[in-house]
């Protein structure tokens, strides 16, 4: 009887596994496709429209797939010294100012987590001021002026080494690490620095690689300190020519249609904008993938009081 009890009990638990999928879950189920669908097709668009054919795309018969295939817009941008000479400048600023926004950030967290730590509360203080008060826009750029900085693309990555926010998040999670680890380090004869990247930060990784993505999504959407502070065209970050191309349409249009290798390749203005969105956006979204396993840990910091 017994095996027959055994199997018995197997099949109950899976009808209830099955049971678990009541009707709303199958809603649930429902409202999320749509809304991951929302969001996928409008960025699918895009991509579809800039690979296909001017006249596909002035007859709007782009749907699924495309119907010609163009890849004219692409070869104008990769043949664009200005774009070009754009993508440089982000993927200067995504990696240098990544780099200086996590050094600062970690490093000031960890310090400030400490309770020992003298003058911490108006440490604290000032840097939660600034989270809600600033000096204006004038003040803002002749600081920057004094400090040479305009016409320098560092002034895309010091006025904004650090983000208020992030650090706070990496202090709440600094104090929930177990005092013991830096304990029985130091009696190992560790100093604070040894112990911060020797031994905080490896048990940190989940929350440093979530603030590392937000941090790079950050630097490679900056665009307006490259506008307000570079007068040379050719420093420009991509996303601020990106969006001259969107907002200029007509000057776009007229450049376009001066152009002797565009006339050749019958290159429109629409065709381009979208190659450009697809230019732009593609690089950093393929960093997801590569943090996806620590971000999804990353984020959950904060959200569960034990």
């Amino acid at each position: 009887m017994e095996p027959i009890t055994k199997t018995a009990a197997v099949s109950i638990q899976a009808a209830g596994r099955r049971s678990r999928f009541s009707p709303a879950d199958l809603i649930i189920h429902i409202v999320l496709i749509l809304l991951t669908l929302m969001t996928i097709l409008p960025f699918y668009n895009v991509i579809l429209m800039s690979f296909s054919s001017t006249v596909a795309v002035s007859k709007q018969l782009v749907y699924l797939v495309p119907t010609v295939f163009d890849l004219s817009a692409y070869s104008y941008i990769f043949h664009e010294p200005r774009f070009l000479k754009a993508l440089m400048v982000t993927v200067f600023v995504t990696g240098v100012g990544t780099a200086v926004n996590m050094l600062v950030t970690v490093t000031g967290a960890y310090v400030l987590s400490k309770s020992g730590f003298p003058g911490k509360k108006i440490v604290m203080g000032g840097i939660i001021f600034t989270m809600f008060f600033n000096g204006g826009l004038i003040p803002f750029y002749l600081t920057m002026k004094n400090f040479h900085l305009v016409n320098n693309l560092l002034v895309m990555v010091l006025p904004v080494a650090v983000n208020t926010f992030y650090m706070i998040i990496c202090i709440a999670f600094f104090r929930t690490l177990p005092a013991g680890l830096e304990e029985s380090a130091k009696i190992d004869g560790a100093n604070d620095l040894q112990v911060l990247y020797k031994i905080v930060v490896p048990i940190s990784m989940p929350m440093i690689a979530t603030i590392t993505l937000f941090y790079a999504v950050d630097r490679w959407n900056e665009w307006w300190l490259g506008v307000l502070f570079m007068q040379n065209v050719n420093l420009l970050p991509l996303q601020a020519l990106l969006r001259e191309l969107l907002t200029n349409y007509q000057q776009v249009l007229a450049s376009i249609t001066t152009s002797v290798r565009v006339q050749d390749s019958d290159l429109q203005p629409e065709m381009l904008k979208m190659a450009v969105l697809v230019v732009s956006t593609l690089p950093i979204a393929c960093l997801y993938p590569f943090l996806q396993k620590y971000f999804a840990k990353g984020v959950m910091i904060g959200s569960i009081k034990g």
